[in-house]
């Protein structure tokens, strides 16, 4: 009875991970150049990914505090160079409108404001001077970085409240009785300071007076030159084709209405598109990577030819070579994958710090980023451990 055929040994997981980790041990610096190229590519799209992430966050957090329900009517263009003014009645019309929540107003006018009354005329430092209703806040959901807003108290005086940019032109970093401002040929008392508004980035550079004063002071018409409109969420289709019949009934196509929150989703979109280019960047890098991979694969197996036929000879298969050196390219990739992984959250956090955006860093990136690279180890690693696989014991051994 002849004695049953001579099977080969089972490498477990274990003793696959085992002799892949070993092969990389034995090139511990050609191992490291080659998982920082994997790295390098997985950073650069975990960076990209974390990064628009982190500022979509932001946008979206800015529009919720704003909302996107906020319309603005102001004239448009008309005929000829005659000027075109909205009605006095106007806000009073846009308000009886259902669906809309509240309304409010600034009107532009000719006034200059200065630090004091010995500044040239022409150095207004780009600074608007508007007429401004009582409830503008509100509407605009704008804060205070100082002071308060007109009231209906303080509005008939020859007070304004500052931008935030028109305050540091001014020089004014303090509110109240001893901060005064050269406003129309007059002094004008500061009584509150503006926070920075991303949403109408116009108000940074405004200095605001009470509708009544601007019409006693500076001789404000009383038109509206910008009028703002918080319609409810559900609403906001249907009110918005009504404002400029409503506003101007003789001439609504010389009306603009506008959403100004359009203005930071074309931003997002903008970053989007960005984000594509940057990612295509990040996935050359990871290709080069899997080239590195696969230049130190191959190397690997000219290298350990005497290794394989040892190995040949004393009864390993084709198979357990081919799962060993493919062991290695993953293992490397492995290495390479989740170093960049942590780099890109890395950078993603440093950025999003600098910019004071909130930190995010979507889930799917890194599981993508690690998925990549083992992809990529994989195909790199397969020609050449199927070419050590392919290597007779012989021929190998002869090898010096």
């Amino acid at each position: 009875m002849s004695p049953p055929p001579l099977r080969p040994a089972r490498m477990w997981p274990a003793d696959v991970v085992r002799v892949g980790g070993y092969g990389l041990r034995s090139r511990p610096l050609r191992v490291i150049l080659s998982a920082l190229g994997i790295a390098i590519g997985i950073a650069a799209m975990v960076g990209v990914v974390g990064i628009s992430a982190s500022s979509a966050q932001e946008i979206d957090r800015r529009l919720s505090a704003f909302g996107t329900n906020l319309l603005t009517v102001s004239p448009g263009q008309g005929v000829g160079d005659d000027p075109v003014h909205l009605p006095d009645t106007a806000i009073g019309m846009i308000g009886a409108i259902p669906g809309v929540e509240s309304v409010s107003a600034v009107g532009r006018t000719e006034a200059r404001v200065y630090r004091n009354d010995h500044i040239p005329a022409r150095q207004t430092g780009g600074i608007v001077v508007y007429a401004a209703r009582t409830d503008l806040p509100a509407v605009i959901r704008s804060r205070m970085a100082a002071g308060a807003w007109l009231t209906e108290a303080t509005g008939s005086y020859p007070t304004v409240v500052l931008g935030s940019v028109a305050a540091g032109e001014l020089a004014v970093v303090e509110v109240g009785a001893e901060s005064l401002v050269w406003l129309g040929d007059r002094w004008f008392t500061v009584v509150g300071i503006l926070a920075p508004n991303d949403l109408i980035s116009d108000f940074d550079y405004g200095a605001f007076v009470g509708w009544p004063a601007a019409r006693a002071e500076l001789a404000f018409d009383g038109h509206p030159t910008t009028i703002y409109t918080r319609a409810a969420e559900n609403a906001v289709r249907a009110v918005q084709p009504l404002l400029g019949a409503t506003a101007n009934p003789e001439d609504p196509s010389s009306v603009d209405v506008s959403r100004p929150s359009d203005a930071l989703a074309a931003k997002q979109e903008t970053e989007r598109t960005l984000s594509g280019l940057l990612l295509g960047l990040g996935a050359v890098a990871l290709l080069v990577g899997g080239v590195g991979v696969a230049n130190t694969m191959v190397i690997s197996v000219l290298e350990r030819r005497s290794e394989i036929g040892l190995r040949r000879s004393l009864g390993a298969t084709r198979g357990q070579i081919r799962t060993q050196f493919l062991a290695e390219a993953l293992l490397l990739s492995l290495l390479g994958g989740a170093a960049g992984v942590v780099l890109g959250i890395g950078l993603t956090a440093i950025f999003a710090s600098y910019q004071d955006w909130p930190t995010v860093v979507p889930a799917w990136a890194m599981a993508g980023g690690v998925g990549a690279t083992l992809v990529i180890g994989g195909l790199a690693g397969f020609y050449p451990a199927m070419r050590a696989a392919k290597m007779a014991p012989t021929e190998a051994l002869q090898a010096p």
